[in-house]
């Protein structure tokens, strides 16, 4: 069965974005890069809600055929390009997407149907509010959450509406030259 992975940048006090979206705070470099890119090197599926995949579908279809694209531009692009993405949506049509499977209703049966398909693990990159959904329905089988050394005071939580409580097991830690420190749980199954 394949793993539902979700990646989430968060500040020290629990915020993944502020008030109005902002995610400049958050700190990304070489050596995170690389070291997430050992992650989507063993997934074959992305999983975002509409308003991260509409941000994701702007910018990394051609990001790595840009004259000034990094490293991890051109990396990303391909996995990018590459993957099937699904995306939970009310509102999205399929329709001349390409390799692309839009979730609008059974949620559960949709996603646990998928996770027994043959291949890699599914990542969820953002997409807080899809998170939550796939949340409290005990659908994430794995987190991986980088905290950056900074306090917003307010914003968008990195988790609400927690229905229940989910326990976690610590897997491993990891500290960043920046600061940042990437935490990776397991949910505990009863």
């Amino acid at each position: 069965m394949r793993n539902l992975i979700f990646f989430m940048h968060t500040s020290l006090d629990g915020f993944v974005a502020g008030l109005n979206r902002e995610m400049d705070w958050i700190h990304v470099d070489e050596e995170m890069f690389d070291f997430v890119g050992t992650m989507t090197d063993k997934a074959d599926t992305a999983l975002y809600g509409r308003v991260t995949y509409e941000m994701m579908q702007s910018y990394w279809p051609t990001a790595g055929e840009q004259p000034d694209a990094s490293k991890h531009d051109k990396e990303h692009s391909a996995w990018y390009n590459k993957v099937s993405k699904i995306v939970l949506s009310k509102t999205m049509s399929e329709k001349g997407l390409d390799n692309t499977t839009v979730i609008s209703d059974q949620l559960t049966d949709n996603i646990n149907k998928i996770k027994k398909q043959d291949g890699k693990n599914i990542l969820i990159f953002g997409s807080p509010g899809a998170s939550h959904s796939l949340l409290s329905l005990g659908l994430i089988d794995e987190f991986w959450l980088f905290v950056n050394p900074v306090l917003l005071g307010k914003g968008i939580p990195l988790f609400k509406n927690v229905m229940e409580t989910t326990k976690l097991k610590l897997i491993e830690t990891k500290t960043f030259s920046s600061g940042v420190i990437a935490l990776h749980y397991e949910t505990k199954r009863n």
